[in-house]
């Protein structure tokens, strides 16, 4: 399963059944899951943790050291969980001191060209479109869509369920379920669509709608509607998570469309 001109350093961990195509180089401390398959031309650095059966394309470069000046050499990690797809040329910095790791989950499709830097946490079941750039210290929820050419700032944290257009740039936090567009990024309304194509009943839909309307339509400021948020709706799994992201931002949510920055 492993082609004789890739290499393969002696002490690296490799599963059962994977396949590791020529002129692919496996560094000395590399973890790579069952059934998993290494293009050609993909360079698998120290701290690699690849999960079960993903599947990365060429010209990728996985676990490679962070571009931070402030990097001294510690032993860190880049760890992706089971069934992820990392397609050609995207790279993936392993940790720092800060974190000590960066986390790609499982279930994922990273696309073409997309960067992901130092300390960035991202959930299971994302998809990143061509040439999306994660700077350091990012955390991302699970089912968030990243359309193409999506810049995000460092220490920005994105919501479960979000879908942000492509060519955005991402400077403030993005709350759960929301789409967000325009520029300066804004809330373009809830991410409906792919609610549904998860399986949240209309109830639910109209709940997160309802709430993001006291958020972002009624002009409320932020300490105002939280509030009224839970003033008026029930406690629910829902929005204790929306208002949670919320007072536990430390760079701000974006703003509602129309308002200002």
């Amino acid at each position: 399963m492993i082609q004789p001109l890739a290499y393969i350093h002696p002490d690296a961990k490799i599963g059962e059944n994977v396949i590791i195509e020529p002129f692919s180089v496996i560094h000395k401390d590399v973890v790579i899951g069952d059934g998993t398959w290494i293009a050609s031309n993909v360079v698998i650095m120290d701290g690699a943790r690849i999960g079960k059966n993903c599947k990365i394309f060429p010209g990728s470069v996985i676990s490679g050291v962070p571009q931070d000046l402030k990097f001294a050499g510690e032993v860190t990690t880049a760890e992706i969980g089971d069934n992820t797809t990392i397609r050609e040329c995207v790279t993936i910095n392993r940790g720092t001191k800060d974190k000590w790791k960066t986390v790609i989950g499982s279930n994922c499709l990273i696309q073409a060209y997309s960067h992901i830097a130092h300390d960035c946490e991202v959930g299971d079941h994302c998809i990143f479109s061509n040439s999306t750039t994660l700077a350091g210290h990012i955390t991302i929820g699970s089912h968030v869509v990243l359309a193409g050419l999506v810049a995000i700032h460092q220490f920005v944290k994105v919501g479960s369920h979000a879908f942000v257009t492509g060519g955005s740039l991402v400077r403030k936090d993005v709350p759960p379920y929301v789409k967000a567009a325009r520029e300066p990024l804004s809330y373009a309304g809830i991410n409906s669509v792919g609610l549904r194509r998860r399986g949240f009943s209309s109830e639910k839909i109209n709940e997160i709608q309802e709430i993001y309307r006291v958020l972002f339509v009624k002009h409320n400021n932020v300490t105002k509607a939280l509030d009224k948020i839970e003033a008026e709706f029930a406690p629910t799994e829902i929005r204790d998570e929306i208002v949670d992201f919320i007072r536990n931002s430390n760079r701000g949510v974006m703003k509602g469309f129309g308002t200002v920055s």
